[in-house]
């Protein structure tokens, strides 16, 4: 799968490719500690998420006997949206391996749009083992949510959207971080930009593999977190070649940061945003991140549950 490696030149068409289809999401001022920055508000995509960018550039480049023949991939919910949103949208058959207590609106989300829902149980099964034995089964093209060539380039046109609407290359992008396909991404997209992941604490696999310049697995008594979307067991070779060297080390946050993120984009930017969506903003706000006039922070996703949300919004921890 990882043959093919991702480029600036893959970015920028893969860019042109999501411009045809999508309009930009917005790039809305920002002010912290005094100083104003930017946010680019990916949560306002259709799916709710920027996973359309890498689902929609991955299932394109298709041929027609991988797309006659279907894909499978693996998702806690916003890969698995996307993925289904281009499929629907293309008419190919999508098998999506979720995790059983992954929230129910990305569960109901992903059936809603025409995908077959394939559950495991979290922790327990191994969901790479469990799309391999499907591809086995049935046949189809794996479009991993984070380490597939494709998948890393779309989801880099966010740092060309964002360049093109500031004027200017960023001078950092601050970037939720689950298994580094959207740092790697905006690496590739921003080349003069700092790029800084931010992950939950004790699942900062990409944070930890850059500082040992080697793969880390999560720890088998990692905490939870209410970060559902920023769970991998660890990033991939790809993605961690893609960003050594190029991105600033990586920056762990506590879920009462991310609250308060979520708080804080509510009140002053009338956004809804998911916990694992608000990681970035949350270190912005923590000061964890330095930012400046041309810092754009990411905001990944807003399909954040209800209740959950109603309940964080109204300081209820």
């Amino acid at each position: 799968m990882n043959e093919r490696i991702p480029t600036n030149a893959g970015v920028i068409a893969a860019a042109k490719a999501v411009a045809d289809i999508l309009p930009p999401t917005p790039l809305l001022p920002v002010e912290i500690g005094g100083v104003q920055a930017w946010v680019k508000a990916d949560n306002l995509q259709p799916i709710g998420a920027f996973k359309i960018r890498g689902a929609w550039w991955r299932l394109v480049n298709l041929t027609e006997a991988e797309r006659a023949a279907g894909v499978v991939a693996v998702s806690s919910g916003n890969h698995a949206q996307g993925v289904a949103w281009a499929a629907k949208r293309l008419g190919i058959r999508a098998a999506i391996v979720m995790p059983r207590d992954a929230p129910q609106v990305k569960l109901a989300n992903t059936k809603a749009l025409g995908a077959e829902v394939v559950l495991y149980e979290r922790p327990g099964e191994d969901r790479d083992e469990v799309a391999a034995k499907l591809i086995a089964e049935r046949g189809g093209t794996l479009v991993h949510a984070f380490g597939d060539p494709w998948v890393i380039e779309g989801q880099g046109s966010a740092a060309i959207e964002a360049a093109a609407q500031l004027g200017r290359a960023p001078s950092r992008i601050i970037a939720c971080c689950g298994g580094g396909g959207l740092a790697a991404g905006l690496a590739l997209g921003a080349p003069t930009a700092r790029i800084h992941p931010v992950e939950p604490v004790g699942w900062d696999m990409v944070g930890q593999s850059l500082a040992a310049g080697e793969i880390v697995h999560t720890a088998p008594d990692a905490p939870k977190t209410i970060c559902d979307a920023l769970q991998p067991n660890a990033t991939k070779p790809l993605n961690l070649g893609l960003l050594q060297g190029r991105s600033e080390p990586g920056v762990a946050v506590t879920d009462a940061e991310v609250r308060a993120a979520q708080r804080f984009a509510f009140a002053n930017l009338r956004l809804v945003v998911e916990p694992g969506g608000a990681a970035a903003l949350a270190a912005a706000l923590a000061g964890k991140v330095p930012v400046d006039a041309d810092t754009v922070i990411m905001l990944t996703g807003g399909n954040a549950d209800p209740a959950a949300f109603a309940a964080t919004i109204a300081g209820h921890d």
